[in-house]
């Protein structure tokens, strides 16, 4: 089971799924009033992006499925490399709006300067885009770094931006995978993701299996072995602790080989 579907739910049914468990965690903590908030907003403009992809039209990949199988074979993801078009009329509004966000939010001048930097051509919106779809971390920072522009908040906010794309991206391009694809992903064996490249968010429990959740498109995949995700210890260094005596669900993993 190393590629596993999100189940389908309305976007309504998101909108209340979250807002339940913004106001329990208000409830326990209402000192996270300005972090809840913050989140919210940005959600809601992720999502209100997300429905209007949805809307349009994803381009058409001319990625056969041998030749996916292949590159995941070799320890590829699926999408690296690959020259994708971006609808870049369509979320260069959302890169504005999530930094007016992050500006009211908290990040106060260091966002409204990137907003700036946008919406005044010093950063072509299509370029910072495909960077963060590329995953190409540095050449953003640099890009940044040389406008004076905070490297990790531009990351965010093109991370943001481009997130429900490569979501639609990586649904379509596994959705219908044949023997030959679902083969490869079934060995896939790598602590990134198979579709897009990134590291996970987090490892869930679906089914009595470890499954790793994408902190960029959401795929979910899961190992063969239970080792770190990110140099494959599995000996006595790699360790899995609940910190909470109260909640062991919620667990830790730590690997004192590679510091992950």
């Amino acid at each position: 089971m190393p590629h596993v579907e999100i189940r389908a739910i309305s976007r309504q049914n998101r909108a209340d799924l979250a807002e339940r468990r913004w106001e329990a965690v208000l409830a326990h903590r209402p000192d996270l009033a300005a972090a809840v908030n913050l989140q919210r907003r940005l959600l809601g403009l992720v999502s209100d992006l997300s429905a209007t992809l949805e809307n349009g039209r994803l381009p058409r990949l001319s990625l056969p499925q041998k030749y996916l199988a292949a590159k995941l074979t070799r320890g590829v993801p699926a999408l690296a490399g690959e020259p994708i078009p971006l609808p870049v009329p369509t979320m260069r509004p959302a890169l504005l709006r999530l930094c007016d966000a992050l500006a009211e939010g908290g990040a106060g001048e260091a966002a409204t300067h990137i907003r700036d930097a946008i919406s005044g051509g010093h950063v072509e919106s299509g370029s910072l885009l495909a960077a963060s779809l590329a995953r190409n971390q540095s050449a953003i920072r640099t890009g940044a770094v040389h406008r004076g522009l905070a490297p990790d908040l531009v990351w965010l906010v093109a991370e943001l931006a481009v997130s429900p794309f490569v979501h639609a991206l990586q649904r379509t391009l596994f959705a219908a995978s044949g023997d030959e694809l679902s083969g490869a992903l079934a060995r896939w064996d790598q602590g990134y993701c198979p579709a897009c490249g990134s590291w996970p968010a987090l490892a869930e429990v679906v089914a009595g299996h470890r499954t790793l959740r994408c902190s960029f498109c959401s795929a979910g995949w899961e190992l063969r072995s239970y080792a770190c995700i990110y140099c494959h210890e599995s000996g006595e260094k790699f360790v899995t602790a609940a910190p909470d005596e109260e909640r062991k669900d919620r667990r830790v993993e730590v690997c004192s080989a590679c510091g992950g």
